[in-house]
């Protein structure tokens, strides 16, 4: 712990009293700027009867109105930029894959806040200067490749722009260059682990200890599994393009007891998810953020659907949030039960046979919904572990969650992937 207080920056040794003081101040010049330069702000607060100057402690930011994703897909493409277009110096954007995608700018000041915030997330995960780190984040337009890479070279890093794809390369990359850090999804790093050992390489032997992993839900099972086959400390990173990309929280090696959230530059907030309620800290609902020092595009109380609960600090004084274990939109109702991939994540990765790579797949026949879980075989299952793996699994959803699936082993690698991520939830439903 003495190496590591060592290490902080000026942010990460404040008190909370001073934090909660510099949170105030940012949060009041946040709310003008953005009511002062983005139409659609000056008319959301206008509307609920508020102003930036109503806001005189941090309590007071539950008056004002939320920001959705809608909205931003409303504004597409420049419409929620608080800066003239020559300001901005990089653009990024969601794949659209739902809908209308959404675009994010930045300004050279976003641009090196968030390279301070991905360097403070990569030194509380372990990472040290003059480490090698692999990034096997997809590059371009989504912020996880490229947040990573600037990250990792502000902290001192050598850096290993890998991106996504070609499995088999990677893993040849990791035992030439012999990185110390892989920042990738959890998903896309068991695809790498089931490539070392279709190769005959022990992934316990290569340089790596420490994996940052992020930009989709995994479980504590998930975490254990990683850890075993690979030797390495795996930890949790959190972002989303809208609030600034990877690098709003951060697990930290030591304590690995959920992500401390980087509040002196993203103020969060939990609200109950059907009536929009700040909830007490500790209560479980949906994560709200507000930036406080975005210059091109400033949020306020953006809504991410992410379910998480605030906890107190440990390991530093930022508050934490618990792992994220679903999202308030990515949850099924199948036959008036409740349902999130991740509760089918843990009965996937406890079966033998299978790895840890599933999609559930909605459809209806007659009036009833029905759900399917494919799960991806390992490469060594032969046709009765698969028989026996289809039944585990349709047992455990039937007794763990109280629904009646089918359950398919399809081939290894065979299910959709975008940017290192499986697609869980495919709903093929009539709307």
């Amino acid at each position: 712990m003495a190496e590591v207080a060592g290490l902080l920056d000026t942010g990460e040794r404040l008190d909370v009293d001073a934090l909660r003081a510099l949170q105030l101040e940012r949060l009041r010049a946040s709310l003008r700027h953005a009511y002062d330069n983005v139409p659609f702000y000056r008319r959301s607060l206008d509307k609920a009867g508020v102003r930036p100057d109503d806001c005189r402690s941090l309590a007071d930011l539950a008056r004002f109105p939320f920001t959705t994703k809608a909205d931003l897909r409303e504004s597409y493409p420049y419409g929620m930029f608080a800066v003239p277009r020559h300001h901005v110096r990089r653009i990024h954007a969601s794949s659209g894959t739902t809908g209308q995608p959404t675009v994010v700018g930045y300004t050279e000041n976003d641009l090196s806040m968030w390279a301070d915030m991905v360097a403070r997330s990569i030194r509380a995960a372990g990472g040290r200067p003059g480490d090698t780190v692999h990034v096997a984040y997809g590059y371009g337009l989504f912020t996880g490749g490229l947040g990573a890479h600037y990250g990792a070279e502000r902290l001192g890093c050598t850096v290993v722009p890998a991106s996504g794809g070609m499995t088999a390369r990677q893993v040849q990359l990791i035992r030439d260059l012999e990185p110390a850090v892989i920042m990738v999804t959890p998903s896309y790093m068991l695809t790498l682990l089931d490539e070392f050992e279709r190769q005959g390489v022990d992934p316990r032997g290569t340089s790596l200890r420490v994996g940052v992993f992020g930009a989709e839900p995994w479980t504590e099972e998930m975490r254990r599994e990683i850890e075993e086959r690979c030797a390495i400390d795996a930890v949790d990173l959190y972002g989303l393009s809208e609030v600034i990309g990877p690098g709003v929280a951060q697990e930290c090696v030591e304590t690995k007891d959920g992500l401390h959230i980087w509040e002196d530059h993203f103020l969060p907030e939990v609200v109950d998810p059907v009536t929009g309620e700040v909830l007490p800290e500790g209560e479980k609902g949906e994560l709200v953020f507000t930036s406080l020092t975005k210059e091109a595009m400033p949020v306020i109380r953006y809504r991410t659907r992410d379910l998480t609960r605030l906890l107190p600090g440990t390991a530093r004084v930022f508050r934490r949030m618990e792992k994220v274990t679903g999202r308030s939109d990515d949850m099924v109702i199948l036959r008036g039960v409740n349902l999130f991939p991740t509760q089918v994540e843990e009965i996937v990765l406890r079966t033998p046979g299978v790895a840890p790579h599933f999609q559930l797949r909605l459809t209806r026949e007659g009036r009833l919904d029905a759900l399917t879980v494919r799960a991806e075989a390992r490469p060594d299952a032969g046709p009765e572990v698969r028989e026996a793996a289809a039944r585990s699994i349709r047992a455990a959803v039937k007794d763990g969650i109280g629904v009646s699936a089918d359950v398919e082993i399809v081939e290894p690698e065979s299910l959709e992937r975008s940017v290192g991520k499986i697609r869980r939830i495919v709903d093929l439903r009539p709307r």
